[in-house]
């Protein structure tokens, strides 16, 4: 895939007759970061979709990391088809209301990386989230250009969502912490829960807070 930051190739997945396409990232074709672990944007990549289905907010396609491949262990995740000049430039003033949901997971997630072409339409209509390897970092790392909602209310989905995000990690089975432990450090986990709860007690969407707010690209 051309213009990728990291090593990124569009793959074909077949079990029988069945053949799905996929975007896989390998592991030993991540750059190398000043502040994100070695090796552990793949990981990232597999619990920002964990956290889109225990939400139930389903925006981020189904991912997983695969041990063993052609170039080695990394992330592989369905491919949404999607015409590329289509972004969140093009649809955020029709599409508000969908995206809030974005915005929240960005705050959840702590998404570095959130830039417009990270925000796909598929041939349906329904809009997914992509590229999510510089996530749930422990210091606030916040960038993304989905600031419509700004020190807003929280929105209905947005709020059912958090609520049940904190059930999924402090129930009584706390099934997700336990699925997010094999890709993120354990610091790494209570700080997500913490960043629910605070959205869930604040109940608005926060404003920007560091100077650098914005990704680079903006698209």
């Amino acid at each position: 895939m051309p213009y990728s930051s990291n090593y990124t190739f569009l793959a074909r997945v077949r079990k029988g007759d069945n053949e799905c396409l996929a975007i896989h990232k390998p592991t030993k074709g991540e750059r190398p970061l000043w502040d994100f672990p070695p090796g552990s944007l793949a990981g990232r990549e597999r619990a920002a979709f964990l956290i889109s289905e225990a939400s139930g907010w389903h925006i981020v396609p189904p991912t997983v990391v695969r041990s063993e491949g052609p170039m080695g262990p990394g992330s592989l995740q369905l491919f949404i088809d999607h015409d590329p000049e289509v972004h969140y430039f093009t649809v955020m003033h029709d599409r508000l209301e969908d995206l809030a949901v974005f915005a929240a997971f960005d705050v959840v997630a702590n998404n570095a990386d959130r830039k417009s072409g990270h925000v796909l339409e598929d041939a349906h209509g329904k809009l997914w989230g992509v590229d999510h390897g510089l996530t749930f970092h422990l210091e606030d790392k916040l960038r993304t250009v989905i600031w419509a909602f700004a020190d807003e209310p929280l929105t209905g989905s947005v709020h059912v969502g958090l609520e049940r995000l904190g059930e999924a990690l402090t129930g009584p089975d706390r099934d997700l912490g336990a699925e997010l432990a094999h890709d993120l450090a354990p610091d790494e986990v209570a700080a997500t829960l913490t960043r629910v709860e605070i959205l869930l007690v604040e109940d608005r969407f926060p404003a920007p807070r560091s100077d650098r707010p914005l990704p680079w690209p903006l698209i």
